[in-house]
């Protein structure tokens, strides 16, 4: 069922922000106010399961500063993690692990798919093969993909940067049918 909204007043700023500090005073809506703080303060498991992750990992070296976007802090647990990267071919053995790992981790949460091999199998798909998925999103919802074999670490960030912007338009990774 639906929430029932009602509407609200129109406040006027002017008898409550004295007008010397009316520049510095901004209205804002909480939803906004907290997506642009999750945008901006990425916690990420990194899965790393092959050649890619050498890719991932260079991205959290000094060169590429992935602090300086919020997300430089790799974490070791999926319960201090809102977003798993996936950097290389997936196995069937470690399909549960992935499956387990991203239930664990507290909501909202999203996830990037890094290079060919997770996005799609990459030179390992072929008709009838049973050791691989071909593709993370068979286990989880992806809401970035980068392609690549590998990506270069530029293109990690570039993805960074277009999970934020999804985060601060307010979509939820995890919300999805």
């Amino acid at each position: 069922m639906d929430p029932v909204r009602l509407p609200l007043p129109v406040v006027d700023a002017a008898p409550v922000v004295p007008a010397v500090a009316k520049p510095f005073v901004h209205f804002a809506v909480l939803d906004d106010l907290l997506n642009a703080a999750r945008a901006n303060s990425l916690w990420p498991l990194t899965f790393g399961l092959a050649c890619c992750a050498i890719e991932m990992m260079a991205v959290g070296a000094s060169k590429y500063d992935l602090d300086r976007f919020g997300a430089g802090v790799f974490r070791p647990s999926a319960r201090q993690a809102d977003v798993m990267i996936f950097a290389g071919t997936i196995s069937r053995k470690m399909g549960p692990v992935i499956k387990q790992l991203w239930d664990q981790m507290p909501s909202p949460k999203w996830s990037i798919a890094m290079g060919g091999c997770t996005i799609d199998g990459g030179p390992f798909k072929y008709p009838n093969q049973y050791a691989i998925y071909e593709g993370a999103d068979h286990l989880v919802p992806v809401d970035v993909y980068i392609p690549g074999c590998p990506p270069r670490p530029e293109a990690l960030i570039a993805g960074i940067l277009r999970l934020q912007e999804k985060i601060k338009k307010g979509e939820k990774g995890d919300a999805r049918p």
